[in-house]
């Protein structure tokens, strides 16, 4: 079992940045694969990054491409999302996921963080 809890959320205006914090406890996440998603009201919740951290590779979503870095402190069991020119379209819960390497899902997934862009 893998517990996810984030923090960092909050309410920011257009352009400004937050930095969510994702932390696991229960067993190493060096085995995993950690992604971030996001669900607006009213809408499907979409991928927005991920990490293995095996080798560190990354993917962030074309929407949020060189705005958005996720990135990773094994030692301290934590992924974190930096989020810079945030825009109102970014409001959104965000939630943090683990998945075992190769099954191509998330099993476990954090209770989630809201994020308020303001313009």
């Amino acid at each position: 079992q893998v517990q996810l809890v984030e923090s960092g959320g909050g309410l920011v205006q257009a352009g400004g940045s937050l930095r969510l914090s994702c932390t696991a406890s229960g067993r190493s996440v060096s085995r995993y694969v950690m992604g971030w998603f996001r669900q607006a009201p009213g809408k499907a919740r979409e991928f927005v990054a991920d990490m293995g951290w095996s080798g560190g590779s990354t993917s962030v979503a074309g929407s949020v491409k060189g705005r958005f870095t996720i990135s990773g402190d094994n030692a301290k069991n934590t992924v974190y999302l930096q989020m810079n020119s945030l825009k109102p379209e970014d409001t959104a819960v965000y939630y943090c996921a683990a998945g075992i390497v190769g099954t191509g899902r998330y099993d476990y997934w954090g209770q989630g963080t809201q994020v308020t862009v303001s313009s």
